[in-house]
């Protein structure tokens, strides 16, 4: 499907990068590759390196951009190239979501709702304008438990939000489990 919007999702460990990276690998000669994850700790450390490598060892083009916050404005810049639009395979958003809020908190400010869907309907424009193929991973997080804090509850809940409104947007769905990707967009009942 040339251009396609394509939505990732899964839970945790589940899969869903290795599966979208073959996807974007089957569907692209190149792309590029955006990083939303920071290095807090060494365990985060680890999982980066662990995804970097993974890509190397693909002898495939990637081109890995690292952008924690300013999703909208990156692909905007990329729909701009003079060679033009590359595809784009986007890991992961709901920790570019964390991100946003622990930029909220500290920059001390409460929980601003409005802010906050601001932030987000800017990144569903901009993806819905870039005129390239892309490829948005994003956690499957509403199925576990509530979270007993309430900044836990505000990242579910407008986790599943912000993942209802790309889903909507795109083209096809993958929800992965256990290793296996199943398309479920085309699969939708609608009433």
């Amino acid at each position: 499907m040339k251009n396609a919007k394509v939505l990732v999702t899964g839970g945790a460990r589940s899969g869903k990068s290795s599966f979208a990276e073959r996807l974007s690998m089957h569907r692209a000669p190149a792309s590029v590759y955006i990083a939303t994850a920071q290095a807090y700790d060494e365990e985060m450390r680890d999982r980066i390196r662990h995804h970097r490598e993974r890509r190397q060892g693909a002898l495939y083009p990637w081109e890995t951009v690292e952008e924690p916050l300013l999703l909208p404005e990156l692909l905007g810049s990329l729909s701009h190239r003079t060679d033009g639009a590359p595809a784009v395979l986007v890991d992961c958003l709901t920790l570019w979501l964390t991100n946003v809020l622990l930029e909220i908190e500290r920059e001390g400010h409460d929980f601003e709702e409005e802010r906050l869907s601001l932030r987000i309907n800017s990144f569903v424009a901009a993806v819905e304008h870039y005129p390239g193929h892309v490829i948005l991973v994003t956690n499957e997080v509403g199925s576990g438990i509530v979270p007993e804090y309430p900044l836990g509850r505000i990242f579910r809940d407008w986790a599943g939000l912000m993942n209802q409104r790309l889903a909507r947007q795109c083209d096809e769905v993958f929800l992965v489990t256990a290793g296996i990707p199943l398309e479920i967009k085309s699969r939708e009942f609608l009433i």
